[in-house]
């Protein structure tokens, strides 16, 4: 079966990019525009893996991760944050709930993006 990926970013373009290239490696991918709509995305899909902007409306990626970690379906989910914030201007919270790293949109092309998760998939 292949692996779920959930995008929550509110660039559609980055967004519809990165869905485009995981559909196109056969995994199944839902996005989301904001943390609000994410987290309900999240519950209802059990990615195996999600891709999180930070900087969103709504509700940002932080206040999402955060009540995600507190659900007993959301505590194990991968995240990788999916950011244009440098290392240093992430929420020092942030990487306190478990995140299993950081890509600068604009430092990696979705090849580089797609090998960074399909690695995360299989440890």
């Amino acid at each position: 079966m292949a692996a779920k990926i959930a995008i929550i970013e509110d660039d559609q373009a980055i967004s519809q990019m990165y869905r485009f290239k995981f559909e196109g490696e056969g995994y199944k991918v839902e996005t989301a525009e904001n943390g609000k709509i994410g987290l309900k995305l999240v519950e209802d899909m059990r990615p195996d893996i999600i891709l999180l902007d930070l900087m969103m409306p709504e509700m940002t990626g932080d206040e999402m991760l955060a009540k995600m970690r507190s659900t007993s379906w959301g505590k194990n989910i991968k995240v990788i944050i999916l950011t244009n914030m440098g290392e240093q201007e992430i929420p020092d919270g942030v990487k306190s709930l478990g995140v299993s790293g950081v890509i600068l949109k604009a430092d990696m092309t979705p090849r580089q993006v797609a090998d960074k998760v399909k690695k995360l998939l299989i440890e």
